[in-house]
């Protein structure tokens, strides 16, 4: 399997990129739910799916519980968690308080690696390594395009009722 995209053609008249084509992702119209999660990591490890389930659904209590309390959240493998927030501006700074908060949210950084695309030798003589940042979640996804705007996964249970 790979991620799909299409051929989107910017349509911006204001834009410096305007009538040039980019790949777009495409995504399936479903999620990939707590249960389908469990069932993977079953097939991968010897751990019942009951337990996995049980991990997951806890998961997001324990990353509430130490966002409240200041806290950033690794993940190895996936990456780092933290609470953002937008603030509305104040003339005072004895104004500025939790009530000037206007937005919250979920910042994530994926978890990245440095990996080695190459070398050169400079004309002193010394190696030097070319490299890039690798998202480790996404360092060996491949890419194919489609010509659907969104996939369906189901698509013999969509069409057998049909």
């Amino acid at each position: 399997m790979s991620q799909k995209f299409i051929k989107a053609k910017n349509n911006n008249p204001r834009s410096t990129a305007y009538g040039r084509f980019y790949a777009q992702a495409v995504y399936d119209e479903n999620f990939v739910e707590t249960e389908e999660l469990a069932e993977y990591i079953q097939q991968q490890a010897s751990v019942k799916k009951s337990d996995i389930t049980a991990v997951l659904t806890e998961l997001g209590e324990a990353m509430k519980h130490y966002f409240e309390l200041g806290q950033k959240v690794r993940i190895k493998g996936i990456g780092i968690f933290k609470v953002g927030f937008s603030s509305i501006g104040v003339e005072k700074k004895e104004e500025c308080n939790a009530t000037t908060i206007t937005k919250r949210r979920i910042l994530f950084k994926p978890e990245t690696q440095r990996v080695v695309v190459g070398q050169t030798i400079t004309p002193s003589g010394k190696v030097k390594q070319k490299f890039v940042v690798a998202k480790h979640l996404i360092k060996d996804v491949s890419f194919e395009e489609t010509h659907d705007n969104v996939m369906n996964m189901n698509t013999e249970s969509n069409t057998s009722g049909n």
